[in-house]
């Protein structure tokens, strides 16, 4: 991929030209109309579980779900067809299986629901069909009976692993035999350039997940751009923000691999007239972005708005294929868009604070995730619209290819990274003779 917008200022500063557009500085994701049967059809859905979310790392959580030693949690992914068992061992490492026994293949870790995500702790996993007993670091350390067996060598029935590393308190792991880079090398100094920021004092959580009937790329579209917040979010960017003639334009976008970033300016939220404010923002001096007034986190690190925006609103960074981290003052917002077919997905949606000192910082946080997911709604409430819409121009008029203006450029080259994906998995099929 391209170099960053213009040639830096400094290592890491990344400002935005004068003037033009930012397609241009791109000129390998082109102008052209652009083709959305990526998120109509099956076939290409089948395509990106193999060469996508088979081969890319995908962030599962984060270190603080396993703070001790014997301390799991599940994953469904059911985008892979699998599930996983993430667990912190003796030695104080983060592991990764496949979250199937090795005597029959029953799933190992479960409660009440096999299909339903659990976490806990504990000093070894005990499959509850048979009694096989796993060690924290997957070995097998027991078998029902296992003078029955015949030739049975507990060293070679181990839990599979899966292959996992961390990068900043988010564990990430990776579903093939081998994966092409180390984390840190996927990441790329983009994301890797904000290395040091707190990401570990903001443990007070708040969390939503939905399903969504709409190709997992759709919804990870609408954060990539912001031309659709003047119409759909009038509250959010009232006229009083807008640039004239405009509308809503970002601050910077930039691309760094398969990954992609955006920053928003502008003036402050609460500086705006009290009609463009739910009252209870007014109230609690806290709303959409946050608290008004939030803990000061000391020196930033070189990747937070490498655009060097002023006034600076929000950095989200976009990493491949389906993770979001929104960074705001003093808290940041995650996103996880997980396929679960080729036209629904479960969206998940995390804010996260340093834990509140007093009763009205808790308030602050709780009236924050409210007005997120008033918002967020506001965007979901437009996805099955699209999908039906795509499928129905798909199938009965053939239409796929939509045009794509200046401020989508980053839905631009999401589209290509995952095209770029598919065809690599298709090149490395032909190579071998697969069919």
């Amino acid at each position: 991929m391209s170099e960053p917008v213009s040639a830096p200022a400094t290592p890491h500063q990344w400002p935005r030209p004068a003037e033009g557009s930012w397609t241009k500085h791109y000129p390998e994701l082109g102008t052209s109309m652009m083709s959305f049967e990526d998120s109509v059809s099956p076939e290409f859905f089948e395509l990106e579980r193999e060469a996508i979310f088979k081969r890319a790392w995908l962030n599962v959580g984060r270190i603080e779900q396993v703070p001790r030693t014997g301390s799991y949690f599940t994953k469904e992914l059911d985008v892979a067809r699998t599930s996983i068992i993430v667990v912190r061992d003796r030695d104080g490492g983060v592991n990764a299986f496949h979250n199937v026994c090795r005597h029959r293949g029953n799933k190992l870790v479960w409660n009440e629901f096999p299909k339903e995500e659990t976490s806990g702790i504990c000093r070894q996993f005990t499959c509850k069909y048979h009694g096989w007993r796993y060690g924290l670091d997957g070995s097998l350390a027991f078998v029902q009976q296992e003078g029955e067996f015949f030739d049975l060598d507990k060293k070679d029935l181990g839990l599979v692993p899966v292959h996992c590393e961390v990068w900043a308190g988010f564990i990430f792991v990776n579903l093939a035999a081998v994966p092409r880079q180390t984390l840190r090398e996927f990441l790329g100094p983009m994301i890797t350039d904000l290395d040091g920021y707190p990401f570990d004092k903001m443990t007070e959580w708040y969390e939503f997940k939905a399903d969504n009937q709409s190709n997992w790329k759709l919804f990870a579209d609408a954060f990539q751009e912001y031309y659709h917040v003047p119409a759909l979010h009038t509250q959010q960017v009232p006229s009083a923000v807008r640039t004239p003639g405009k509308g809503f334009e970002c601050a910077h976008f930039q691309i760094g691999g398969p990954h992609r970033l955006v920053s928003t300016g502008g003036a402050r939220r609460w500086t705006l007239p009290a009609e463009f404010m739910y009252p209870i923002e007014r109230l609690t001096r806290s709303g959409l972005v946050g608290p008004w007034e939030s803990p000061d986190i000391g020196e930033t690190p070189p990747g937070l708005n490498p655009g060097r925006v002023e006034p600076w609103g929000i950095d989200n960074f976009q990493i491949f294929p389906n993770i979001e981290i929104l960074i705001y003052r003093g808290w940041y917002l995650l996103y996880r868009y997980w396929p679960t077919s080729h036209n629904t997905h479960r969206f998940e949606g995390m804010l996260c604070f340093q834990p509140a000192r007093t009763v009205r910082e808790r308030v602050e946080h709780e009236v924050a995730s409210v007005v997120f997911k008033e918002f967020a709604l506001q965007d979901a409430g437009m996805l099955t619209g699209t999908q039906t819409a795509l499928e129905s121009a798909y199938r009965t008029a053939g239409l796929t290819h939509f045009p794509v203006n200046d401020q989508e450029i980053l839905v631009r080259h999401f589209h290509k990274a995952v095209a770029d994906w598919v065809d690599e998995y298709r090149q490395d099929l032909a190579g071998t003779g697969a069919r």
